[in-house]
């Protein structure tokens, strides 16, 4: 105890012996400060002496460390706080420095607390007081340097210490004074101390704020657990006694807020500094003196104190203050509501709960819903009713009430904790901060309104990286973010000073990645205002350009940011297409398009081309991401075509909802909501792709009927007729015509006009749509013709007058000054004629008011109007014409004026009055969707990556296509072939063929393999294709479907180009001459084969030219070249049932082309397709013979080709297979053999070659001799090729045939009868045909001995016959012996005796 009191008095005594010995302090001014000093030194002095223990209420031992809480509320360093409260106030600096250094101790060591009342004025803490002495020692720019830095150090304590409370008021105050700090020293050191003191008070603010919120819920678990069925008991006491930060609000409604800290951080009227002084002049055109605004800075004090005399309450420890706590809350109650209601009027309803709980002030207001929904009646919401007339920094709240928005935050939100009420005062005045514009001129980056400007952004900016959970979901920050912060954004998001704006997207981008939910509205008019507008516009600078595809290159690598904006833009029918306009951006700006006019360097289009590609490519990227779960990847061997099981419960739990068109197609129902906006907006977020895509189609529809009324408006009312998005009744044409934007006005004036009736009735419809009650001629005059412009005939603004006079009469039945709706009619009309002869360029001489008064003589059932009345229309038209709605002007996109700008200057300028203008749109867009709630859905299913994907091919295509084309830059050439593989990979997984095919056929373009002229022009960026084309068979070779062909075409071609590239001449060109040292021959004037089938040359060669194509396409036959196309004829045994036979029949195609090459055939393919069979002859029967149905047709072909070579290898390879295929054996009646050894029949039947004949017959003879105990189905074609080759003239083929089949007859018969049976008939009948060759007569009688051979065979198994099962199942078992066994040898028999001439044969028969 009596150690800690020793450091806080020698803090004290320290100090005040320090200030006392000043020489400053010897000067008569400073008499009062010197003898506070001198009696709090005898007091100290005093309570040292009397070492004990000191009783009393105010005084209590402490220790160094915070002192011990005990039931009196005040620590005693509180009563020394006048001596430093004056030393403070002095001028001297030493002395200000000494007093603010001990206040900082005392402060951080937990001696001066604060937390009695302030005894000078009423309702504030000492704390308050305390704090309000530091921050009046700043006294702008001259300020002493050393006490500027006491100052800061002493804030950032009081801010961050545990042991005392300040709130609110002081909270900004404090915060304020280190603003202000930053801006106006001179001193680097202390500017940049007071922006990291910024930055730390903040994350304290804002931290606490969350660990409260989590605190309680914590002890709410608690309490839960506690007592299920207790209530609490109040709602303090269970508080951890460690923070005292945990004091209760009465749950305040954000109005009261509103009316209390109007100022925020404005700055004392005393500092000097500029920046903060011009707030003095509210935006709403009040001046006010600064008489006034001292005033307003006191009575803003008292609003604060009155309302802080709360916090007394909410303790927590306090309870044994003098009064019962039901008293203080009584009194403060009453005292709030006289000021409350002293300034709102009536609307309060007090609730004073006399139980001491805490009493709440509620706003009567609240009871009622306050959304702009312009229900008469409706109260404003008390928010916005300025209290003080000193909003200096907001965006004055008069601007708001005027444009309308006017609805406060929704009710019931509430603060449930004055730590967030702090969090929100500072969050809102640093929005505020952030708005104030600039000075005009180019900007100075010294001034104080650019450094003001730039520190408010980078404040934010922390804030909102840092976010927590309370921020992001409490609705009062929400709605902060909506009112303050967008619209901030969107003032800053366009300034031209590149830090600035640099700083406004970085704020979006975490805007976009922590709130977008809430933010669907405020995200569109950034996207379609300032993002969007600066790329399509072709005056912004580079720079805009270049920080805007930065922020896009950030939004664009995130999956969910992109598919979300698809889903809730593009498929939203009353918002832009924001992706599909993106993707059309990028593409124009990756293609290089319009970079002309912008004046850009090379250097500067390359690298905004670059960064165009790379967004585009991370937006397909995000797409395969997306929908990865969908695609297999063949070489990971994954059980094919597995579904999410997730994805499924997730359809089933999701209804698709109905959706509303224009008008209801079959009745007049329509009423209600028949409006373009009335989609079924409460799609709460769920996420169904099907109905997302109907919207879509819809939209689509929708813009589609747009661009044909905008040419023929009832061609496009019909189309949308038709396609049930518009109803019939003209209400619904009229209502459609109110609502939607993007009709040309000009048409819809054309339209309305008329004559026709049905035209007519829509613009009756039209006009009694308008309400005019209430509204003086001129502005319902306006308001009419806001929506449309006038058409040019009188006959039409006639009808068109009329019907507008008769409603303004309808709806102004108490009006006096018209006789009748003739008088408004002629009247309307002279308006109109007014205002064309006063603001039309091509009238000379104009009208004057003496002329029009007279030209409206006796209107009036031939009375005169009121001259003060036609005189006041007169000057209201000169000073304003009627004209159309702002915004429609502001469409006409500028890039219709492409004139070409004379100079950079000139560019300048008129981007700047771009700028401007964009501001203006984007701020008033802002301000009128600051409170609009729009669902947000966050997308989750994968299938919106197929409609996105089918919108937007196109313009990848081109980019990627431009960019191989044009550009040899490698990064740009990787970039395209990056995005090309992904958008394979999307059309793939979703099958989408047409793109599928484009996009692989412009790979397969670029490699140059299939051009005529291609391989003399081969680069690294051709190189690089064939490679991409080489992964993209590998990994989604499942998907090719028909592209295959083409990467099949690219890689025989490759094989060619390696060929030449490495000098090596293959073994089947045939045709080329060899010299004697095996070096290509040819005169002087005939290129060698392969170079005309490259077409590399025409006619003549240079011998030179070919020695450098070798070199450029040496590159094609590197390792890795060769090692990733071997990979795909390897991996082609994982691709999938389909996807293989797809492969097989391209690669079969592309085998012919190589074979019918006139000058040099080839066989790669045919290899490959030897290599395949081989790899792929493991896979299940059913897939086998779907492969083998196409390879078996093209050996068909192949074995039958005109080039013996060929056929010779065709054969072979046939074999080889075979022996393997026959290797596997077969099970009875299964008939696989038979389909692949027809092949073999095919050849020799066909192909009339001798040499051929005898290879196919040696080739199953080699069968028979090694693999007879496999053969099944197979003896069928074995014997029908030895049928074939038995007629044959040339004696080595029968003879062989002969030998075979003799040994099968002779010795396989013996062994496997049962299993040849079936082609039992086939063995006869072959034999039959040797007997009949008469050129052999030996073979014949050999023939004739075999046939009884079989006859032998029957008679002694007519068992096997028996039991053969086969296809004439309905032979009875006994009598297949004579139908399969008798009945063909006798046939046969027969056949010969009657073919043939031998009579020794016949006999022998």
């Amino acid at each position: 105890m009596y150690e800690g009191k020793k450091t806080k008095n020698m803090f004290l005594t320290r100090a005040l012996e320090k200030i006392l010995a000043d020489k400053e302090v010897k000067k008569a001014h400073h008499s009062q400060l010197r003898k506070a000093c001198e009696v709090a030194l005898d007091e100290i002095k005093a309570e040292t002496e009397k070492q004990s223990p000191p009783h009393g209420e105010a005084k209590v031992g402490s220790s160094t460390l915070p002192p011990v809480k005990s039931k009196t509320n005040f620590i005693e360093a509180d009563k020394y706080f006048l001596p430093f409260e004056l030393a403070c106030q002095s001028k001297c600096p030493r002395i200000v420095s000494t007093s603010l250094d001990c206040l900082q101790k005392l402060i951080a060591y937990g001696h001066l607390t604060g937390n009695a009342p302030d005894s000078t004025t009423p309702g504030k803490k000492l704390i308050d007081r305390i704090i309000e002495t530091i921050c009046g020692c700043f006294q702008g720019p001259q300020t002493d340097e050393g006490v500027q830095l006491q100052i800061i150090k002493a804030l950032l304590t009081a801010v961050t210490s545990q042991h005392i409370e300040i709130h609110e008021g002081t909270v900004l105050q404090a915060v304020r004074t280190c603003y202000n700090i930053y801006l106006a020293s001179k001193n680097l050191i202390n500017q940049t101390t007071a922006k990291a003191t910024l930055t730390q008070m903040l994350n304290v603010i804002f931290a606490r704020m969350e660990n409260q919120a989590l605190q309680e819920a914590k002890q709410m678990e608690k309490e839960r657990h506690r007592q299920h069925h207790h209530l609490l008991q109040s709602p303090v006491s269970h508080h951890e006694p460690e923070s005292p930060q945990l004091r209760y609000l009465p749950p305040q409604t954000i109005d009261h807020i509103s009316q209390e800290h109007e100022g925020d951080l404005d700055p004392h009227t005393n500092d000097v500094d500029k920046s903060l002084q011009d707030d003095t002049e509210p935006e709403n055109g009040s001046d006010i003196s600064s008489a006034e605004n001292e005033q307003t800075e006191a009575d803003q004090a008292t609003a604060a104190e009155t309302l802080s005399k709360n916090d007394v309450l909410y303790d927590g420890e306090n309870h044994d203050c003098e009064e019962k706590p039901q008293d203080i809350v009584q009194s403060i109650v009453e005292e709030m509501v006289n000021i409350i209601v002293g300034e709102m009027g009536e609307g309060t309803t007090i609730n004073a709960n006399t139980d001491g709980n805490i009493g709440a002030i509620e706003d009567g207001s609240d009871s009622e819903n306050i959304q702009a929904n312009g229900i008469p009646g409706t109260p404003i919401s008390v928010a916005y009713t300025p209290s003080l007339p000193d909003d200096r920094l907001s965006v004055s709240s008069n601007d708001t009430q005027e444009s309308g928005n006017s609805s406060g935050p929704s009710p019931g939100a509430k603060f449930s904790h004055i730590l967030q009420k702090d969090a929100f005062l500072v969050f809102r005045s640093l929005c505020k901060l952030s708005m104030k514009p600039l000075s005009d001129g180019p900007p100075d980056p010294k001034s104080h309104e650019l450094r003001s400007k730039i520190l408010s952004l980078q404040l934010l900016l922390s804030i909102l990286q840092n976010a927590g959970p309370v921020f992001r979901t409490n609705e009062m920050f929400i709605n902060a973010i909506k009112q303050y912060l967008c619209v901030a954004l969107s003032k800053n998001g366009v300034s031209s000073v590149p830090e600035v704006f640099e700083l406004s997207l970085s704020i979006f981008l975490t805007l976009l990645s922590n709130f977008k939910t809430h933010l669907k509205m405020q995200i569109e008019v950034f996207f379609k205002e300032i993002f969007l507008y600066i790329l399509e516009t072709s005056t912004s600078s580079f720079d805009h350009k270049w920080m805007v595809i930065q922020t896009l290159t950030r939004i664009c690598a995130d999956a969910q940011s992109v598919v979300d904006i698809y889903v809730n833009y593009d498929c939203d029918l009353n918002a832009a297409n924001i992706f599909e306009r993106l993707v059309n951006d990028l593409s124009k700006i990756a293609q290089g398009r319009g970079s002309q006019e912008l004046g850009m360097s090379n250097v500067q289009e390359l690298s905004l081309r670059k960064k165009g590609l790379e967004c585009l490519v991370s937006i397909l990227k995000c797409m395969v991401e997306w929908s990865k779960d969908q695609y297999v990847n063949p070489n990971s061997q994954t059980t094919l075509g597995q579904e999410k099981p997730s994805e499924q419960e997730m359809n089933e739990m999701k209804h698709p909802e109905t959706i509303n068109r224009y008008g209801s197609l079959n009745s007049l129902e329509s009423t209600s909501s028949s409006g373009i906006g009335s989609y079924s907006t409460q799609m709460s977020g769920t996420d169904n792709p099907e109905q997302f895509e109907v919207l879509k189609q819809q939209k689509e529809i929708i813009e589609q009927g747009i661009d044909l009324f905008n040419k023929k408006p009832k061609r496009g009312i019909q189309y949308l007729q038709e396609q049930g998005m518009l109803g019939t009744t003209p209400e619904d044409i009229a209502q459609f015509l109110h609502q939607e934007e993007r009709l040309d006005s000009t048409q819809v004036g054309e339209f309305l006009g008329d004559n026709d009736k049905f035209n007519k009735e829509v613009m009756y419809a039209y006009v009694d749509q308008h309400d005019f009650s209430g509204k003086d001629f001129v502005s319902a005059l306006r308001m009419f013709l806001e929506g449309f412009r006038l058409p040019g005939e009188a006959q039409k603004i006639d009808r068109l007058m009329e019907k507008f006079a008769a409603r303004y009469l309808e709806c102004n039945q108490g009006q006096t000054l018209f006789a009748s709706a003739d008088t408004a009619y002629v009247l309307a009309y002279s308006i109109i004629m007014l205002t064309t002869d006063l603001h039309s360029p091509q009238v000379k001489n104009k009208m004057t008011k003496e002329q029009y008064i007279k030209m409206n003589r006796g209107i009036n059932d031939s009375k005169d109007l009121p001259e003060e009345y036609l005189s006041a229309i007169y000057n209201e038209i000169a000073g304003k014409k009627i004209s159309m709605k702002e915004t429609k002007e502001l469409t006409i996109p500028t890039k219709s004026t492409k004139q070409n700008v004379a100079s950079e200057k000139q560019r300048r300028l008129l981007y700047n009055l771009e700028m401007e203008q964009m501001a203006k749109t984007a701020k008033a867009l802002m301000e009128a969707v600051s409170h609009v709630q729009a669902p947000f859905t966050s997308a989750t299913h994968l299938e919106h990556v197929r409609p996105m994907f089918k919108l937007a091919w196109t313009p990848f295509l081109a980019a990627f296509s431009v960019g191989l084309q044009d550009c040899d830059d490698t990064e740009v050439a990787s970039l395209c072939l990056e995005g090309i593989r992904c958008a394979i990979r999307i059309a793939c997984i979703f099958s989408i063929q047409l793109e599928r095919d484009a996009y692989v056929q412009a790979l397969a373009r670029f490699t140059l393999l299939t051009v005529s002229s291609g391989i003399t022009e081969m680069k690294q960026k051709n190189i690089d294709t064939i490679k991409t084309l080489i992964t993209v068979a590998h990994t989604d070779g499942n998907y090719l479907g028909n592209s295959w062909h083409e990467i099949l075409k690219c890689i025989s071609q490759l094989e060619l180009a390696q060929l030449i590239g490495t000098g090596v001449k293959p073994r089947y060109i045939s045709g080329t001459v060899r010299g004697r040292e095996g070096s290509l021959t040819g005169t002087k004037d005939q290129a060698p084969d392969e170079f005309v089938g490259l077409g590399l040359v025409g006619g003549n060669v240079d011998w030179k030219q070919i020695a450098s194509i070798q070199e450029s396409i040496g590159e094609t036959s590197s390792q890795s070249v060769v090692v990733a196309v071997d990979r795909i004829f390897t991996g082609s045994t994982r691709l999938d049932g389909n996807a293989i036979v797809d492969f097989v029949r391209w690669l079969c195609a592309v085998s012919m082309d190589e074979l019918l090459s006139t000058t040099h055939p080839r066989m790669f393919s045919l290899q490959k397709i030897v290599e395949i069979s081989y790899y792929n002859m493991g896979r299940i029967r059913l897939q086998w013979s779907r492969i083998w149905e196409v390879i078996g047709d093209h050996f068909n072909k192949v074995g039958c080709n005109p080039n013996e070579d060929v056929a010779i290898f065709a054969v072979d390879s046939l074999r080889q297979l075979s022996m393997k295929f026959l290797e596997k054996g077969e099970l009875a009646n299964f008939r696989f053999q038979k389909d692949f050894l027809r092949p073999f029949e095919h050849i020799m039947k066909r192909n009339r070659s001798p040499t051929i004949r005898d290879m196919v017959v040696r080739c199953i003879a080699q069968m028979v001799n090694s693999q007879a105990a496999n053969i099944r189905s197979g003896w069928k074609n074995i014997f029908s090729v030895f049928h074939l080759a038995a007629s044959d003239q040339d004696e080595s083929i029968v003879e062989l045939a002969f030998q075979t089949t003799g040994h099968i007859v002779t010795l396989v018969f013996e062994k496997h009868f049962p299993a040849t049976i079936d082609s039992f008939q086939d063995a006869v009948k072959c034999l039959s045909e040797f007997a009949c060759n008469a050129a052999f007569p030996d073979t014949s009688m050999e023939a004739i001995r075999l046939i009884r051979h079989c006859a032998k065979y029957v008679s002694e198994r007519p068992q096997a016959f028996k039991e053969y099962t086969s296809d004439d199942m309905n032979v009875a078992p006994e009598d297949r012996v004579w139908v399969r066994g008798w009945f063909p040898i006798l046939f046969e028999l027969s056949c010969i005796i009657n073919r043939c001439k031998l009579d020794g044969l016949n006999s022998n028969v």
